[in-house]
């Protein structure tokens, strides 16, 4: 990036969206680091927001996309949780980049969902994501974190960690608490859903002699 950004807290999707797309437009590559910068290092919501959307798009549907972006939210979450005031990432993580042609058909797909969103969230309850509840929704986030990558094996089976742990962020982002208890009832039926559905596969697998088998790791190349 030839210049800093202000770092400014973004109050909705659609600013989060709109963020994303104007880095896409700046080079041929947008870095984690660049996308850190530009929300500024304490925008906690922002930052988990955008990662568990990417993963609903096509670009995770990349082998080994899910556990990467569910690795990333998951730090940042554990910052959250001992109520650190600065995402801190490793500058390995930083220099991951995406194709900002792929990040920008990404972001297009992702508009009509964004503006739907903030159309049916607002300031209610605002003291559900503060304090202590912030706590709670990092646990929820982590835990739901440690479901996708067992959940990968299974087609699609991860985005509905992700889609629970992209409710937690937006409840973060436009400060609504209706919107958080939500998206914590949404965490709690994704993880008993995840967990049965892994489960019945399993067994099934078993059952024809096949069992199934997490992928090999590999090395994951958004560029």
């Amino acid at each position: 990036m030839s210049d800093k950004r202000s770092g400014h807290e973004p109050e909705s999707v659609e600013d989060v969206i709109g963020e994303l797309d104007e880095l896409a437009s700046h080079s041929e590559k947008v870095r984690i680091g660049d996308v850190l910068d530009d929300f500024g290092g304490r925008s906690f919501g922002p930052f988990i927001l955008i990662f568990a959307l990417i993963e609903i798009t096509p670009i995770g549907a990349i082998p080994g996309a899910p556990t990467v972006l569910a690795s990333i939210i998951a730090l940042v979450a554990v910052q959250m949780l001992f109520g650190k005031d600065h995402i801190w990432m490793p500058q390995f993580i930083q220099d991951r980049a995406v194709g900002s042609k792929k990040l920008h058909k990404a972001v297009t797909k992702l508009r009509g969902v964004a503006h739907w969103l903030d159309h049916h969230s607002r300031d209610r309850l605002g003291f559900f994501t503060e304090g202590k509840w912030l706590r709670f929704a990092a646990i929820a986030i982590l835990m739901l974190c440690a479901t996708v990558p067992p959940l990968e094996v299974l087609p699609f089976a991860s985005s509905a960690p992700m889609l629970a742990i992209a409710a937690i962020a937006l409840a973060l982002i436009v400060r609504d608490g209706l919107v958080m208890l939500a998206a914590l009832l949404l965490a709690a039926a994704a993880l008993v859903a995840g967990t049965y559905f892994y489960n019945s596969s399993d067994e099934e697998g078993e059952a024809g002699g096949m069992a199934l088998r997490q992928p090999p790791a590999i090395e994951l190349r958004l560029t």
